[in-house]
């Protein structure tokens, strides 16, 4: 009788710094039990020696991943929990979407701003570096793909390390508030007071990356602004770090508007999630009317996430293909009763689309 199973293969990895080895097994050896789950391999921590046991992959996944993430310990770099589970999927080439092991140190070094008080903020996972360097490499970049993939979060972190570098002049931040239909006049209060829900998660980046004091200055200066998309037209905006979030929510002319606003020694990042638009059914999404007119021009990036790259809890993953799988079968269940009433009910649209051509 032939034996199909799989050999075990054992691994020993022997460390020398104790501070370094705590901080990548974390309290209870936390860490090291993500390690386990994740790779699929026993780890086991003595003193200072960690034992790996599983089928060859694995035990390769889970040794690289120990390696790799002791030497960041060792160079200082803080590791979470989640780090961690995105640094073993890195390997495991799923995060990557590549076919093999990638390696994680380049990533997770790459340190783009470290706040007075927090972690350093860098890129977690492969595609979240491709994209900071398609910002640094481009003077526009688009970036699309669900919430949590760190689009927003990222293209202000590289804004405030870019002004405080004296790279750009001014941080402009800027989204349409479409839920007020940009008619903000109707709403009660002062002006700040009216778009202030719509720009919130902006002040929110910007304050955990630069103290208060200094926040507050460059505010009151100008020298960062957060105003809704139509404060935009008529302006040039040159030497500015500039960034449109929320841009499935753009009407092609307002796009249009936008991206003809830069100036001179300007960089431009556009964040949005084409499956979200919140505009009337039947209006056309300016990101999506964007992405097919730009493809191919010189200068510009484009950055597809997927739930794959989602850095938030687990589980926004998990409800992220949910949705989709959802959305994904009444879009089909439309489609059959289109097919069997032989008719053209006003044309339905493909999920998370609410658009036609224009």
């Amino acid at each position: 009788m032939t034996n199909h199973a799989k050999s075990i293969r054992r691994e020993k990895l022997a460390f020398d710094d104790p501070e370094a080895l705590q901080a990548l097994c974390g309290s209870n050896n936390a860490r090291l039990k993500l390690i386990e789950r994740t790779a699929g391999a026993q780890v086991h921590l003595r003193g200072n020696e960690v034992t790996i046991e599983g089928d060859e992959a694995a035990v390769q996944t889970a040794k690289a991943a120990i390696e790799q993430l002791y030497d960041l310990a060792l160079a200082g770099t803080p590791l979470s929990s989640d780090d961690v589970v995105r640094a073993v999927r890195l390997l495991q080439g799923e995060a990557a979407g590549q076919g093999g092991p990638a390696p994680i140190q380049h990533v997770f070094g790459d340190t783009i701003i470290t706040p007075r008080a927090g972690r350093p903020i860098a890129p977690k996972g492969a595609q979240q570096k491709h994209y900071v360097d398609l910002v640094r490499g481009n003077d526009i970049v688009f970036a699309t793909g669900p919430a949590g993939t760190g689009k927003t979060y990222l293209a202000v972190a590289l804004a405030v390390r870019a002004l405080l570098d004296k790279q750009v002049k001014r941080i402009i931040l800027t989204r349409p508030a479409i839920e007020a239909g940009e008619r903000l006049g109707f709403l009660p209060g002062t002006l700040e007071e009216k778009i202030d829900p719509y720009l919130r998660p902006l002040h929110d980046a910007l304050h955990d990356m630069l103290d208060s004091d200094r926040l507050d200055r460059f505010m009151a200066d100008g020298t960062i602004e957060i105003a809704p998309l139509a404060f935009m037209r008529g302006r040039t905006l040159s030497g500015s770090f500039i960034i449109l979030d929320e841009a499935q929510n753009t009407t092609p002319e307002q796009m249009k508007m936008f991206l003809t606003r830069m100036g001179f020694e300007s960089k431009v990042v556009v964040t949005g999630d084409i499956t979200q638009t919140d505009l009337p059914r039947g209006q056309r999404s300016g990101l999506r009317d964007a992405l097919e007119l730009v493809d191919g021009i010189r200068g510009i990036g484009i950055v597809q996430f997927s739930d794959a790259d989602v850095v938030r809890h687990p589980l926004v993953a998990a409800l992220i293909r949910a949705y989709d799988k959802r959305d994904r079968s009444r879009f089909e269940a439309r489609e059959a009763r289109r097919g069997e009433q032989g008719s053209d009910e006003g044309g339905a649209a493909k999920p998370g689309d609410n658009e036609v051509d224009s």
